[in-house]
């Protein structure tokens, strides 16, 4: 993380942000009661549960809450 941040929605803010690391848990729900009936780990995936593709890192603009990909701040910051 060592490239500049800029945020695309208010353009100004360049060095408030909240780094959000996303920890995929992957279960399976009882339909009824949303309760956690199994758990799997990305080795025992079931066949038709799907693994998590997306970004580890989102980032939120300290100043306006703007949430979005990581990639998205630092093609901004590098303008």
């Amino acid at each position: 993380m060592s490239t500049p941040y800029c945020c695309p929605n208010c353009k100004t803010n360049r060095s408030r942000f909240n780094i959000i690391r996303q920890i995929p848990q992957s279960v399976k729900l009882d339909p009824l009661s949303g309760d956690i009936i199994e758990e799997y780990s990305s080795e025992n995936l079931s066949p038709f549960h799907l693994a998590y593709k997306g970004p580890e890192i989102k980032v939120q603009c300290g100043a306006c809450g703007l949430i979005e990909d990581e990639r998205t701040f630092i093609k901004f910051g590098e303008r």
